[in-house]
């Protein structure tokens, strides 16, 4: 599936700038990019996350896999191809979230390594932040929340990935959780702090460029 923008099209500028639109919410936009099998726990530590950055009021949205494609997505398939496009506009998505100012956790299988280079590079290396939920398949597999394993044993969900589709595990990921060796709540504690750490908290500073050419 190829996308060429067209040659009539013009990327327009607007007078509020993302760093103003930040600077309002008081936060540093980021993507939190959850990455893991199915089962794993990625949209439950998306979601508990998203629970204690709003108890904090941070402005948050979730952009879950399986959300999207009963919309964004709804016409994609299950294919190496139809993956890539899934996962492209997740991140275009996203991006525009960014530019929002919001702090964006998106929980998505996403298998390739460099699937997810690509979705890092689209947001930007500095606001992606990768999120490898590497609790261990049989784990995954134990718990089957949707019965998806248990399909795929019998052939019945062809490319499956983890049984009959390959998972390439991040390399050089942020963070590195395991929902089986740890509580959900200090989860959330270890993130929480290093989003502190990272400075993600704390106010945004008001572009004073962009603020400047706003009001001329």
């Amino acid at each position: 599936m190829t996308h060429t923008a067209s040659s009539n099209t013009v990327y327009q500028q607007h007078p509020v700038s993302s760093a103003q639109r930040a600077q309002l919410k008081r936060q540093q936009p980021v993507v939190l990019w959850f990455t893991g099998l199915s089962g794993s726990g990625k949209s439950t530590l998306a979601g508990a996350l998203e629970q204690a950055l709003w108890q904090a009021n941070r402005h948050t949205y979730v952009l879950d896999g399986d959300n999207v494609r009963h919309g964004l997505c709804g016409d994609l398939g299950f294919s190496q191809e139809d993956r890539a496009e899934n996962l492209r506009r997740v991140a275009h998505s996203a991006a525009l979230m960014l530019d929002a100012g919001l702090i964006v956790l998106s929980a998505f299988i996403s298998p390739s390594r460099e699937e997810r280079q690509r979705v890092r590079k689209i947001i930007g290396s500095e606001r992606f932040i990768e999120v490898h939920v590497a609790t261990p398949i049989e784990v995954c597999e134990s718990r089957d929340p949707k019965g998806l394993y248990a399909k795929a044993r019998r052939g019945e969900i062809p490319n499956f990935t983890g049984i009959s589709a390959p998972y390439q595990e991040p390399l050089e990921p942020e963070l590195r959780l395991d929902t089986s060796k740890v509580e959900l709540p200090e989860l959330v504690q270890q993130l929480m702090a290093y989003l502190n750490q990272r400075g993600i908290l704390d106010e945004a500073p008001v572009d004073d460029i962009s603020l400047r050419s706003s009001q001329t």
